[in-house]
């Protein structure tokens, strides 16, 4: 003996009398006779062979059975509404606008943005790397989303995490000990160049700028062939440099908050990447690769 099927419609039909406790008052929130709202009880009924509401010129309240079947329901109209919303999600198009640090751009990002597209095939991002302490500004004209380094705790958009700012170093040549230490950085405007000019004066250590690139690529290429130093964050550790502390005489640095910055008026599809972004940075750093120490970086450097 085969089971009843629950007809969707009907189901609807009962959830709205069984809220309003009224026929009448279900009809008008469906849209619906009441005639044809009490025709789709009575089949209801008939199917499952069951009294749902006891009825009466007054009253309308559920029966045993009614208040029996009101969860399930309900949970089976959530669910039909939840899946139908989920496919048709599949079919959003737009483009959306991305604006992101060079280091995030090349090594965090590009694998959020393959599982994003995976889910959203007619979704269509834009990225653009570079400096990001100009880029909320632009946000509606040039950029959909940016996600931006501030300083810690001055960080206006939505914080995803903080980043400890890291001294590198070779891992095959002692550059530090050159006089005065050569610096590969990038241009101004980025808030590791202003830190590192600023901790080197403040602990009077010799300088020069050697290097200079918006390539976070470039920089490293640069400090792994013993030329300079430079400043990383400790989430994106380069795997070929050597991370310095106080320990080998390099000044302590601030740490920065990575925040997501949205248009003030964003399109479906930016929403949508939006979100993804946020939730998959958060698993990311909750994740034991992403949080953990590189396995040259000095236990005395904070990663939160």
């Amino acid at each position: 003996m085969s089971l009843p099927v629950l007809d969707p419609d009907l189901l609807k039909a009962f959830v709205a009398v069984a809220d309003q406790r009224s026929f009448t008052r279900a009809a008008a929130l469906l849209n619906r006779t009441q005639s044809a709202v009490s025709m789709q009880i009575k089949r209801l009924e008939d199917r499952l062979q069951v009294e749902l509401f006891h009825r009466t010129k007054v009253h309308v309240e559920l029966s045993a059975a009614g208040e029996g079947l009101l969860g399930y329901a309900r949970r089976i109209l959530t669910l039909g509404d939840e899946a139908v919303g989920r496919l048709l999600e599949h079919k959003v198009e737009g483009i959306v606008r991305l604006g992101v640090m060079d280091d995030y751009g090349a090594f965090v990002v590009p694998a959020i943005l393959a599982s994003f597209v995976a889910e959203f095939p007619l979704i269509h991002v834009e990225m653009e790397t570079g400096l990001t302490s100009s880029m909320p500004a632009r946000l509606g004209e040039s950029f959909d989303l940016v996600i931006a380094m501030h300083p810690e705790g001055r960080g206006d958009g939505e914080f995803l995490r903080r980043e400890q700012a890291v001294w590198a170093t070779s891992a095959q040549h002692d550059t530090q000990e050159l006089d005065p230490l050569p610096v590969a950085l990038y241009p101004q405007g980025c808030l590791f160049r202003k830190w590192a000019m600023e901790a080197l004066d403040a602990a009077k250590r010799p300088w020069r700028l050697s290097f200079v690139s918006h390539s976070s690529s470039a920089v490293e290429a640069v400090v792994a062939q013993g030329l300079a130093v430079t400043v990383v964050k400790a989430g994106t550790f380069p795997s070929k440099l050597r991370a310095l502390s106080d320990r080998d005489g390099m000044p302590r640095l601030p740490a920065a908050d990575i925040c997501l910055h949205r248009a003030t008026t964003l399109s479906h599809a930016s929403s949508l990447l939006a979100d993804h972004l946020r939730t998959k940075l958060a698993e990311r750093a909750s994740n034991i690769g992403w949080d953990s120490r590189p396995q040259n970086l000095p236990g005395r450097i904070s990663i939160r």
